[in-house]
């Protein structure tokens, strides 16, 4: 996958059906997904089962997707900060963090975006 740094390391993550990896960075450990050739539900899918695991404000989530997936922000948008980059390739990255009193009230469990 590309934009990994040298210390990724590939990681399974319950339910995901694409490649995940796990790298620290400044403290801060990463989990980096690419759904930017698959169709829906995957984003979506792979998604939730990575912002499963951040549990706290040391903890990233990051998605490389092939648009801005519009239902996922709309579902999950108000329970997470989330910094939105156009890549120079057409892609989009999500960078998913923590949010204190939010996160924890996201339903991770229905993986349909009813869009």
């Amino acid at each position: 996958m590309e934009n990994l740094p040298e210390n990724a390391q590939k990681v399974e993550v319950e339910g995901a059906t694409v490649d995940f990896y796990k790298y620290e960075k400044d403290g801060i450990t990463y989990y980096q997904f690419d759904t930017s050739r698959c169709g829906p539900p995957e984003p979506m899918v792979n998604a939730m089962a990575g912002l499963r695991l951040v549990t706290d404000s040391n903890v990233k989530l990051v998605m490389i997707n092939h648009k801005k997936p519009m239902g996922l922000l709309d579902k999950i948008g108000e329970n997470y900060d989330i910094d939105i980059e156009n890549l120079p390739d057409g892609n989009v990255k999500l960078v998913f963090s923590y949010k204190p009193e939010a996160s924890e009230k996201a339903n991770l469990s229905e993986v349909s975006c009813h869009g």
